[in-house]
């Protein structure tokens, strides 16, 4: 059964949902959305930076879900950052996708003219054009600096959260702030080895369960929005099967001891990386 987590205007998101990130192949993410929807996911993540609104929006019409049990999400890139081109960005995302109304739209990055796309974006949440809006990693001073310079908090702020880059001290906060976690890259796209890694094969023997299903399971009982994402549907249904089991405190314990506390990736504070992805645009 999905449990859900409600969001600071009590709008409920499911806990779980499906991710489309690197799927280029139109195709096939078409079929693995279609995959997921028939699987059970309710929540679908994409962005316009995937470049593939398009796939998903095709899948969409074709799952036979109702409408008003999706929870559909994308984002917003730097290039459109600022007031007027967020408005356009998300027609053209609206339109992509085949929807009237978003369920949530991000601010993908925290770089360029972010209080004008604010602006925007609390215009379109109030016109009832999208249910809910929020941002993606942002540090928790910038979400700070958000939410007391505008009348709008952000409802979901989606970081890196996996067992190597735990956010303890950033979902603390957030927390504390009404903003909802939730998290990219829940397997690290494979990286330190995660599905080789002793602790995490140890607690998922004990579960009878894979390590992703255990990940899963980890973040589902912190709290945290996951999306994982696959193109290959056994993987698909495993990695929506966690919600029959229940990680034990000393498991909890067992995995929390993973945390670097540093991003397995990049940082988004490093000024090279700041001007990468400032200069990454897309076709429109």
């Amino acid at each position: 059964m999905m449990e859900h987590v409600v969001l600071n205007n009590k709008v409920k998101m499911p806990i779980l949902g499906f991710g489309v990130y690197q799927v280029t192949d139109l195709a096939e993410c078409e079929r693995s959305v279609l995959d997921a929807l028939r699987t059970g996911y309710r929540l679908l993540d994409t962005a316009a930076a995937y470049q593939n609104e398009d796939a998903v929006g095709k899948a969409i019409r074709q799952g036979g879900v109702a409408r008003d049990d999706l929870f559909v999400t994308t984002k917003l890139w730097v290039q459109d950052a600022g007031y007027e081109k967020t408005k356009k960005a998300f027609d053209r995302s609206l339109r992509r996708l085949g929807l009237d109304v978003l369920d949530l739209y991000l601010i993908h990055q925290p770089y360029g003219d972010v209080y004008g796309s604010w602006r925007a974006m609390e215009e379109l949440y109030r016109e009832g054009r999208v249910r809910a809006i929020g941002i993606s990693n942002f540090p928790p001073d910038r979400v700070m600096d958000l939410i007391i310079h505008n009348e709008v908090a952000p409802a979901v702020n989606q970081i890196e959260t996996h067992p190597f880059c735990q956010q303890i001290e950033a979902q603390k906060f957030l927390q504390e702030n009404g903003v909802q976690v939730e998290s990219w890259g829940p397997f690290a796209e494979g990286r330190n080895d995660i599905f080789r890694n002793g602790v995490l094969r140890s607690v998922a023997s004990e579960h009878n369960k894979s390590i992703a299903q255990v990940v899963l399971r980890w973040l589902v009982q912190r709290g945290v929005v996951a999306i994982p994402k696959s193109v290959r549907r056994e993987r698909i249904v495993e990695n929506f099967d966690v919600f029959d089991f229940t990680l034990t405190p000393r498991d909890m314990v067992a995995i929390a001891k993973l945390d670097t506390k540093t991003s397995s990736f990049f940082d988004h504070r490093d000024p090279e990386v700041v001007k990468r992805l400032g200069q990454v645009t897309l076709a429109t």
